[in-house]
């Protein structure tokens, strides 16, 4: 059976608060582990008022103290937004306390928009720097080498699993290039999929860490008892993307029964491409679009995305997509 994770951006929802986002978060891992998902990765976002997740390491460490065996981990955190030794430290220090289960993803986008990049002490070089801020990294979480100078304590000896995190080519070329696992945000940027997977695949070089290449897909489930069902749950992440578009993000909100009425057709239509990489409905019909995705790009591994207004509703999309990926495994 293909392995199947979960991604969480600790939504605050319209109605709720950062309190909350993070009792829903500590709420679902402990859920997700026992339905057999696979990871459990948080992403870095600034200034955003609807994503609770900004303090990644902070977060994976309150969700690895709630669950017992599923890896946790950044899927992911902003490189270029922080020292190498400093994130090498943090992740040096969450893989001491859970042995084992830490995952450390990165990527070079900010996260964010440019007034807060810069607010973040980010030089905006457009990511130059960042293949050699990955390899600094890996350098520290390695065995440190004789007479090193500087050493990530805790972190030197840890060998963290670092994974690539993309949306483009770039990404891929880089994960083949350094021998790393490689997982693609197709859950909002699908354009480059499939030449992304196969860059990655055909150009992959073996490393320390990985000796084939390894693709992580990213989906989106919208899943509840009806087709209707989930095309009323897409509806808060159609209005969240539309509005992080048209330069208005907020708080998650809350779903409609016709999104059409709220959002303008062409915005509309640029949404439902970013997030075109889904499965959207009842049981049957998730279970058969998620085959259907899994069939054309043969990922190693899922990871499952569900900006869901109702955190009981995402329990239970989450819910109904471990079942699916189950049955058909």
């Amino acid at each position: 059976m293909i392995p199947y994770s979960l991604l969480d951006l600790a939504p605050v929802p319209e109605g709720g608060d950062i309190a909350a986002a993070f009792a829903n978060t500590l709420d679902l891992a402990p859920f997700a582990e026992s339905l057999g998902y696979n990871r459990y990765w948080l992403a870095e976002h600034h200034n955003m008022r609807g994503i609770a997740s900004a303090a990644t390491s902070v977060l994976i460490g309150q969700v690895a103290a709630r669950t017992s065996a599923m890896r946790v981990g950044s899927g992911g955190v902003m490189l270029p937004n922080h020292a190498p030794l400093m994130i090498a430290e943090q992740f040096g220090t969450l893989a001491t306390l859970f042995p084992g289960r830490i995952d450390l993803g990165v990527g070079r986008a900010p996260g964010t928009d440019m007034a807060t990049a810069r607010a973040l002490r980010r030089t905006l070089d457009d990511g130059e720097g960042f293949p050699q801020d990955v390899m600094e990294l890996m350098s520290y979480l390695d065995d440190a080498a004789e007479g090193a100078r500087v050493r990530a304590v805790p972190g030197a000896g840890t060998k963290v699993p670092v994974w690539m995190l993309g949306s483009s080519l770039y990404g891929a070329q880089l994960a083949a290039h350094l021998g790393l696992p490689y997982a693609f945000a197709s859950h909002f940027a699908p354009p480059a999929l499939e030449q992304a997977a196969e860059i990655y695949r055909q150009s992959f070089q073996p490393s320390a860490q990985l000796s084939a290449p390894y693709f992580m897909l990213a989906i989106n489930v919208f899943a509840g008892d009806t087709d209707r069902d989930g095309d009323y749950l897409k509806s808060s992440a159609q209005q969240g993307f539309a509005n992080l578009r048209t330069g208005r993000p907020g708080l998650l909100p809350r779903p409609v029964d016709d999104v059409t009425k709220i959002i303008a057709p062409a915005v509309l239509e640029a949404v439902n491409e970013a997030l075109s990489c889904s499965a959207i409905g009842g049981p049957d019909t998730v279970k058969r679009q998620l085959a259907g995705l899994i069939e054309r790009y043969q990922p190693d591994e899922i990871i499952i995305a569900g900006q869901i207004h109702d955190p009981a509703a995402r329990k239970n999309s989450f819910e109904i997509a471990a079942r699916a990926l189950n049955d058909l495994g």
